[in-house]
Order: C-alpha cells, then sequence, then structure tokens
C-alpha cells in the first residue's frame, strides 16, 4: 500500500506544471500560446528568458528528485525507479492540466536520476553543459545526455532496475524529441541565443 501511494504522489509531483504556472503569475500569458507552444523549461527560457526559465527547470528538477527519493523511501531502488518514471509520464500528461501536453520530460528525468545515480546525474549534466554551449541546441543537448544516460547506468554497474529505468527514460525521451530529431536534420532546428534582448 506504502508503495502504491509513493506511485500516485510521484505522479501527482510530476504534474505540477510548473512551466504553465509561473509564466501565468509573473506575466499573466499562457506559454501553450508562444514558442514551441511545450510548457517545458526550454520553452519557458527561449519565451521570458534565463529568470523563468532557470527556476522552472530547477523546479522539475525537483519534482523528479522528490518522487524517486520518496519511491526509495518507500521500497527501494525499484519502487523508486517506478516513481520516478511516474514523475516523468505526470510532466508529460500533467492531470492538473487535463493531460494535455506537458513536457519532454528532461528535467525531471534528471531530478530522478539525482535520486537513483547521483553520479550518473552529474556526468550527464556536464554532458549537457558541453554540448548546448557548442552547438546552442537544447534538444541535441537533451538528447545526447539521453544516450549518455542509458549507457552509464550500464557501465558503472547500477542495480537492474536503475539500468532499466535509464534504458526506457532515454527512449522516452529521444521520443518525445522525434520532431526536434527532424528539424536538426532538415536544419530547421532553433537555435538559442545565449544572449537575448530584454523582454519590456
Amino acid at each position: 500500500m506504502k508503495e502504491a501511494l509513493a506511485v500516485l504522489g510521484a505522479y501527482l509531483l510530476g504534474s505540477l506544471p510548473f512551466g504553465y504556472w509561473l509564466p501565468r503569475i509573473f506575466r499573466g500569458e499562457d506559454i501553450r500560446s508562444s514558442g514551441s507552444g511545450n510548457v517545458g523549461a526550454s520553452n519557458v527560457f527561449r519565451v521570458y528568458g534565463r529568470r523563468l526559465g532557470a527556476a522552472v527547470a530547477l523546479l522539475d528538477v525537483a519534482k523528479g528528485f522528490t518522487a524517486a527519493l520518496l519511491g526509495l523511501w518507500a521500497g527501494g531502488a525499484l519502487v523508486g525507479v517506478l516513481a520516478g518514471s511516474a514523475a516523468m509520464i505526470g510532466h508529460a500528461r500533467p492531470i492538473f492540466l487535463r493531460f494535455q501536453k506537458g513536457g519532454k520530460m528532461v528535467a525531471t528525468a534528471g531530478g530522478a536520476t539525482f535520486a537513483l545515480a547521483p553520479l550518473v546525474a552529474f556526468c550527464c549534466i556536464g554532458g549537457w553543459l558541453v554540448v548546448f554551449l557548442l552547438t546552442r541546441y537544447a534538444s541535441l543537448a537533451s538528447i545526447a545526455t539521453a544516450l549518455a544516460l542509458a549507457v552509464l547506468v550500464v557501465l558503472l554497474g547500477y542495480p537492474w532496475p536503475v539500468i532499466a529505468f535509464g534504458i526506457a527514460g532515454a527512449a522516452a525521451v529521444i521520443f518525445m524529441h522525434r520532431q526536434n530529431i527532424r528539424r536538426l536534420v532538415s536544419g530547421t532546428e532553433h537555435r538559442f541565443a545565449l544572449r537575448r534582448p530584454r523582454r519590456v
């Protein structure tokens, strides 16, 4: 019972749509009508800049971390993995947005990884930053990081539930970026400007 409640609670945590709420609160706007229409941190950063984008990213990481930690407390590695996965699903299809499209799970998956495999999480953050700074494609950095997650959990010998999480989570993140992959191949993907004009 405790395990099931932890997974359910993790889904509800993942469903908290900070990328929708923060622009609503601070700008009075619906992020879904701007940029890519996505409620993830990348689109918030693209539309509103670093302050709101970073705040959304940190909150999305926090909900993945808290969800997986709750699962670890409730039932060990397997329940931690299930809870982290539930948070990712909640982020992608949040109940608080009536199961409409949410974010692409990158930050939430990163938070869950911090709880389940912290060394891998630190390596993935470093990899994401390197790819992003070299290319300025957030999508490419996320795809590369997902692949690194799947490889590192195997190479570092984590328990099988964490390996399953790494591989399945990587596959899910890449699947959510399928349209970005098409745009990367065609050369039409959005490239971030590291400095952007101040929004009036």
